[in-house]
């Protein structure tokens, strides 16, 4: 499996959410710290659930990082969260 398809499995199952846009950014980053051959290293997510409700910015990413969990976030370079409810 993929870790763009991990990244949205494991997003889906923690926050239900109205939209979710996981993309791999990596080949942008191409001579950059980081990055590696054949991508996913970079990320950018966008996510909107109702399960962001009461959260501050920081928690929200605090969140989504729990969900992803440390073995998944071992793996990825760069993640570029935009979170709302």
């Amino acid at each position: 499996m993929s870790t763009t398809q991990e990244i949205c499995d494991r997003l889906e199952a923690a926050f239900a959410p109205r939209e979710l846009e996981v993309v791999d950014d990596s080949e942008s980053h191409r001579g950059h710290a980081g990055f590696q051959e054949g991508g996913e290293s970079h990320f950018n997510v966008r996510i909107r659930s109702d399960r962001f409700k009461g959260l501050n910015r920081l928690a929200r990413h605090r969140a989504v990082h729990n969900a992803l969990g440390a073995d998944l976030m071992g793996r990825i370079h760069a993640l570029a969260l935009d979170l709302d409810v």
